[in-house]
């Protein structure tokens, strides 16, 4: 990978038992099988803290199950400590905590003895995910007793901490391309905004301004899709807030559209949908554009539209609906919260009656294709993680015993 300076491991031609498929060069012998209890000088549930001594002023941070907390002005542990997370969906979660920190009663701290490396112990008990030692499915939980137990297979330390050292290498170029990706998203973000508020305006080829931006009626540059899938066989999609179109099967390891599948609308290629249920992401239901590539069908609730120009940049509009541009207008027309199936009450007619800015044909494309070429660079980095996380773990499996 890329980034990452440290000697790579060799394929061991002759495995034995106690021994991984790749290893560095002038390591011998097989690995030892021993328990936790023998690897750790410290192993123990952290202490009970409530939420008004959780600040984010305090001295000390608070770690959990799930990682960082707040910050408090006490603390109860001090140095590297790895942290394994206790209960229910954090269950077998692994952390670091360096330095002075409070550890909540929601995860076990762990600190290697002399023998052992507390950062190779992290990689190891992250791959192996603990969370399968869980003692009820109902609410997943840990117990110390069983863990300090459980066996591995280790090298000698000093091997054990090239390892650390091989794959603390890769977390860190991962890392950067996730702070790459978080820094490209809100930079995008930013930019959005004020394009969308006309405080930043693009130039035509000339250099001149662009004519100032129309008002127009959401219903007089879109029009309403009614075609239902009838008996046709077509892929069945939802949408997921902040994500997009995505296939049922793929979401529900199902299609759960049933016998209202023949009702459900179908939506071509750059024809968008609205999706009336709130999340977290947009309080005010969300529209996204079908980038799929191909014909879907979509549940009959959504309200799905097309433009009726066709010159006009689908690429635009839909990043103008990103923006959460219309939440001030929808938050005005929708009656009341939430329904019983989780729709929020809008009133179709007065969706298309909603306002939208129009610019020009030409300015249209331009902050279309520019949001197209970023969201193309974010992508790409995405890609880069997801190589990258997919080589990691294919090291881990040949390095691990």
């Amino acid at each position: 990978m890329p980034g990452v300076k440290h000697p790579y491991p060799v394929l061991i031609m002759e495995k034995h038992k106690n021994t991984p498929q790749l290893r560095f060069p002038y390591f011998e012998g097989e690995w030892k099988e021993m328990r936790l209890e023998k690897l750790f000088s410290e192993f123990q549930s952290g202490f009970g803290i409530t939420s008004e001594y959780i600040t984010e002023q305090g001295e000390y941070p608070v770690f959990g199950g799930n990682g960082l907390r707040g910050f408090t002005n006490k603390y109860t542990h001090d140095g590297f400590f790895l942290l394994i997370g206790r209960q229910g969906a954090l269950c077998g979660n692994i952390n670091r905590s360096y330095g002075k920190a409070y550890i909540s009663e929601h995860a076990i701290a762990c600190q290697a003895n002399e023998s052992s490396d507390t950062e190779w112990l992290a990689q190891r008990l992250d791959y192996y995910n603990l969370n399968r030692l869980s003692e009820s499915s109902a609410q997943p939980g840990l117990s110390v007793k069983k863990l300090l137990r459980f066996k591995l297979i280790i090298p000698s330390l000093l091997e054990q901490q090239k390892i650390a050292s091989f794959f603390t290498a890769i977390d860190q170029k991962i890392s950067q391309l996730k702070q790459k990706k978080t820094l490209l998203e809100q930079y995008k973000k930013g930019v959005m905004q004020k394009i969308f508020s006309q405080e930043i305006r693009f130039k035509d080829e000339n250099g001149q301004e662009f004519p100032k931006w129309e008002r127009k009626k959401l219903g007089d540059v879109f029009a309403e899709i009614t075609e239902s899938v009838g008996d046709r066989e077509v892929p069945t999609y939802s949408i997921t807030a902040g994500i997009g179109f995505v296939s049922q099967k793929e979401k529900f390891g199902r299609d759960i559209s049933g016998q209202q599948n023949h009702k459900y609308t179908i939506v071509d290629h750059e024809q968008f949908s609205y999706n009336k249920g709130n999340s977290k992401t947009y309080h005010y239901g969300c529209i996204y554009i079908n980038d799929t590539g191909r014909q879907i069908a979509v549940p009959n609730v959504f309200i799905s539209f097309k433009m009726i120009d066709n010159n006009m940049s689908s690429r635009f509009f839909f990043r103008l609906f990103e923006s959460h541009y219309l939440d001030k207008e929808l938050r005005r027309i929708i009656s009341s919260s939430a329904r019983m199936d989780g729709l929020l009450n809008v009133n179709k007619n007065w969706f298309f009656k909603l306002k939208i800015p129009c610019p020009t044909y030409f300015e249209q494309h331009k902050v279309g294709d520019f949001f197209y070429a970023m969201e193309g660079k974010i992508n790409h980095i995405q890609k880069q993680i997801e190589k990258a996380e997919v080589w990691k773990k294919g090291l881990m499996q040949q390095m691990f015993v």
